[in-house]
């Protein structure tokens, strides 16, 4: 069973005051490289989300961003009336009494440095297990959606297998018309150059170069990669790096028939499975 290595998931808990969302998505990549990003209220816990993600993932570029919303009235954030009433002062010692405007000046003061106060609120245990949780569902959902766009992409690969092995079928049609063509062609070299030639050995010096253009092996191999390629995507294990390795592998042997194929029907062919190798590969990248 093949995996994606992109993928979406989504969570989010309701609090009497505020809601958190939770949101997870991935790329492909050689390796984890896993991104975390969370409200200050909960950077202690950076290190335990890190590795309740590392925990569930594999590979993958993978980037967590925590959300939070109030939706209450509460607020950590004080006017601090001292500074506030100071900025105030000095202000209007600056500015002529006929012209002051005591709203102007507290728009002016609260936007000053140090108007506000922080109050830096400790993480609640029990909201941080729901956020744990909720992360999870987040990890879950990420999963799912990697395995539904493996499915995909398992039947895209399933049909660019068979359609390689349809052109291979098709260009082997042409053996017999290649082999004749280039006995023509050696006999026609032959004639032009008006010498006298022994047919026995002319014969031997024609199976010898024949065999050289013998793409039987080539055939068996390519047939034994498209079918090794095909058991390893439907195993169980996360294959996206042999899959990578065999698609290469199929490569060479598309190439080595195309370099001895001597044809120029056989050439399509071989043309035709150099383009759906090529999409194979390019989605492969993608494969977890």
């Amino acid at each position: 069973m093949i995996h994606s290595m992109t993928g979406f998931g989504k969570s989010f808990v309701q609090m009497p005051l505020k809601k958190i969302t939770i949101e997870i998505k991935s790329l492909n990549s050689k390796n984890l490289d896993l991104s975390v990003r969370m409200p200050q209220l909960y950077k202690e816990k950076e290190l335990e989300a890190r590795n309740l993600i590392a925990s569930h993932l594999e590979r993958g570029k993978v980037e967590c961003n925590i959300f939070i919303d109030i939706t209450g009235e509460e607020t950590q954030n004080t006017l601090n009336a001292p500074i506030i009433k100071g900025y105030i002062a000095q202000m209007m010692e600056i500015i002529p009494q006929e012209k002051v405007d005591f709203t102007e000046l507290m728009k002016m003061a609260v936007r000053m440095p140090d108007a506000l106060k922080v109050e830096r609120a400790e993480i609640d245990e029990e909201e941080w297990a729901a956020v744990k949780k909720h992360l999870e569902i987040a990890v879950k959902n990420l999963k799912e959606f990697r395995r539904q766009e493996g499915e995909k992409l398992k039947l895209d690969f399933t049909q660019r297998i068979q359609t390689i092995r349809e052109q291979l079928a098709e260009s082997l049609q042409y053996e017999g018309q290649r082999i004749e063509t280039v006995k023509e062609r050696i006999s026609q070299n032959l004639k032009e150059l008006a010498v006298t030639v022994d047919e026995s050995r002319f014969a031997q010096e024609v199976v010898y170069y024949l065999e050289k253009l013998d793409i039987n092996e080539e055939k068996v191999r390519l047939t034994n990669h498209l079918d090794y390629f095909e058991e390893t995507m439907n195993s169980a294990e996360h294959s996206g790096r042999k899959l990578g390795f065999i698609a290469q592998e199929i490569g060479r042997e598309i190439n080595t028939l195309g370099s001895k194929s001597n044809h120029s029907e056989m050439q399509k062919c071989v043309v035709k499975m150099k383009d759906e190798l090529e999409k194979i590969k390019e989605q492969v990248l993608n494969i977890l």
